[in-house]
């Protein structure tokens, strides 16, 4: 399953801006995406890992984790934002 992608803020400037990745089928939720990243290297660890604060979106709609993946899906993926 091949995914675009993208890094917005300070996820941007730390990991650039877009990646495509190649999943197995059997494991596309956006965790495992998440997982799959962090494990990349520590960069990716520091921004992405399991005790970061991280909000993803696909197709431009907010999702949870726990959102199934499908081929040729964009991925955003951001720090949490405030509004004021």
């Amino acid at each position: 399953m091949q995914i675009e992608v993208r890094f917005f803020a300070r996820f941007r400037e730390l990991l650039g801006d877009r990646v495509d990745v190649s999943l197995p089928e059997e494991d596309g939720s956006i965790e495992a995406l998440r997982q799959w990243l962090a494990n990349q290297g520590d960069q990716w660890q520091a921004v992405l890992g399991s005790d970061q604060r991280v909000m993803a979106a696909v197709n431009e709609q907010l999702v949870g984790m726990d959102h199934e993946l499908r081929d040729g899906d964009a991925v955003a993926f951001f720090p949490p934002v405030t509004g004021g």
